[in-house]
């Protein structure tokens, strides 16, 4: 694990605050530093999880739902990157199945206000009992948007989100970043369903897949 100072930190920041970059709620929250950012070493190995899981758990405890700034916690893996949008996708299922095996063998029980199917539009990754909606980003993904130099997770809270569609602020920002999204691309990220509507697990590596697509994370349960 590294600070904030550290130069591969420095060039997400920079990837995040591009003229480029789409997402503009990412933008938001490196500007009103609600990203928090850390290196570990290599997606394809366990090496980090138990630091990157504690480091979750600490991160949830600053997360104010009702606060105008979203927050969210990048994780990058300088040491190995994925060759492939199937390996890295394979990584990324391999990473949040090892941390999910540790949030149970820590007494964490799943968030009570997602599905843990992952193959449910409504499901979303579950740390600490708060649920993430993921978003992988590597060296060799197909969509610019999802394009760094290192293999990063980027883990945003579905709470926050919900807010945001409460206050009806989301379908705006959705609106924005699509438009962005096609600026750069040349056509929306077909894999970027609406809220409710297709697997929601399917989005997080940004390959795009068929409907027959199985996601290889599986939910255990907590022992009592």
């Amino acid at each position: 694990m590294t600070d904030g100072k550290n130069p591969i930190v420095s060039r997400f920041e920079d990837f995040i605050s591009s003229d480029d970059f789409p997402c503009i709620g990412a933008k938001s929250a490196l500007v009103r530093e609600g990203l928090e950012t850390r290196c570990y070493r290599s997606i394809l190995r366990t090496s980090d999880d138990f630091e990157l899981q504690r480091e979750l758990t600490s991160f949830l405890r600053n997360i104010d739902v009702n606060s105008p700034i979203v927050r969210s916690f990048a994780a990058i893996f300088p040491d190995e990157a994925p060759s492939t949008e199937p390996e890295f996708e394979r990584a990324l299922w391999d990473r949040l199945q090892s941390l999910h095996n540790l949030d149970v063998a820590s007494g964490g029980a799943w968030a009570t206000n997602v599905s843990g199917d992952p193959q449910s539009s409504h499901f979303s990754m579950s740390l600490a009992g708060h649920a993430f909606f993921v978003v992988g980003l590597h060296p060799a993904a197909s969509r610019p948007a999802r394009r760094f130099e290192y293999p990063v997770l980027v883990f945003n809270s579905h709470d926050q989100f919900e807010r945001l569609r409460e206050d009806k602020r989301y379908a705006k920002m959705q609106e924005v970043i699509r438009q962005r999204d096609e600026a750069l691309s040349g056509s929306i990220n077909p894999m970027l369903a609406d809220h409710g509507f297709g697997a929601a697990a399917a989005q997080y590596s940004g390959r795009e897949v068929d409907s027959d697509w199985v996601c290889p994370f599986e939910k255990k349960e907590l022992v009592t």
